[in-house]
């Protein structure tokens, strides 16, 4: 076996463990695909440069090459976001489309926690993501970072309470479905009065339109507000389409669940996190069609 095929062999039964890396990195899973494309060009340069020495371990390589080139893509991508139109969200991904490694365990895969993870600095991020996701201890993600175990350790932590994640609670599962069904329900009727009851008071709404079609320019605090948001949405689809106005159902996305709204010839995608008492705390709608390219059934 030459040294150009060990390279590409170690690379091909890495490639799905580096984009579950790559993604939790970057939200969006083009960019992902486009850094793990990287890391194969850069190892098959790296066999071939003698100069540049044995690679004692090719998964720890393309580990390390991963991390690296996506923290260098989250800081390119940090301006270009900053001039996004209204708020910026993750790119969800269908479950059938996503890697079995990646779904295996669902850490860090939700909208949810990929959009709070955008507040952490890229190698802070990259120490939860390879800790909490993939199970790596501090000296080893310190090798990646070039820092003490000491301080990866704190930047774990730090993360962790920054993002309200239990060090102690294991992966979590996925979205009750229960939650979801209750709300297509009442949406579809109409019942604005069941979703206001199902919003926890101080909830907040993401709505991502990306200027491409109509959408809420900043984030809506409370429930008061989010139940005005959908009541707008339900009156305007009644006048565009009197017999049914709005379709609703749950797909598989991110390892977990999310609902779908059909209204006025469009689709959103909306991801809810619920609280311990089953009351909705967040809700992160996707509309902005670049972004629901990579899902099935939103017709």
């Amino acid at each position: 076996m030459t040294l150009a095929v060990s390279a590409t062999a170690a690379w091909q039964s890495e490639r799905n463990r580096l984009l579950g890396i790559a993604y939790r990195m970057l939200g969006d899973f083009g960019h992902a695909e486009d850094v793990v494309s990287e890391v194969a060009i850069e190892a098959v340069r790296q066999e071939r440069n003698t100069a540049s020495g044995h690679v004692d371990s090719w998964p720890a390589w393309l580990t390390t090459v991963c991390v690296r080139r996506s923290i260098d893509r989250v800081r390119q991508l940090a301006a270009v976001r900053e001039d996004y139109t209204g708020p910026w969200l993750p790119e969800p991904v269908d479950n059938a489309q996503l890697p079995e490694e990646t779904v295996a365990n669902r850490e860090l895969l939700s909208l949810t926690l990929l959009h709070l993870a955008e507040q952490l600095a890229p190698e802070a991020r990259a120490a939860l993501v390879l800790h909490r996701a993939f199970g790596m201890p501090a000296p080893e993600i310190a090798a990646i970072l070039d820092k003490t175990p000491a301080a990866v350790r704190q930047m774990i932590s730090r993360a962790e309470r920054r993002l309200d994640i239990d060090p102690n609670a294991p992966a979590p599962r996925a979205k009750d479905r229960a939650v979801l069904e209750k709300l297509v329900e009442a949406i579809e009727q109409g019942e604005i009065d069941t979703v206001v009851a199902m919003l926890h008071q101080d909830a907040v709404l993401w709505a991502d339109g990306g200027g491409k079609v109509k959408s809420a320019m900043n984030p809506l605090f409370g429930s008061a507000r989010i139940a005005r948001f959908f009541a707008g949405i339900l009156g305007k689809a009644i006048a565009f389409d009197p017999v049914e106005p709005v379709r609703a159902w749950v797909i598989g996305i991110n390892g977990g669940a999310a609902l779908v709204l059909r209204h006025h010839g469009r689709s959103d995608v909306v991801e809810v996190d619920a609280g311990p008492d089953g009351s909705i705390r967040g809700l992160r709608q996707l509309s902005n069609p670049d972004k629901l390219t990579r899902l099935s059934q939103l017709t």
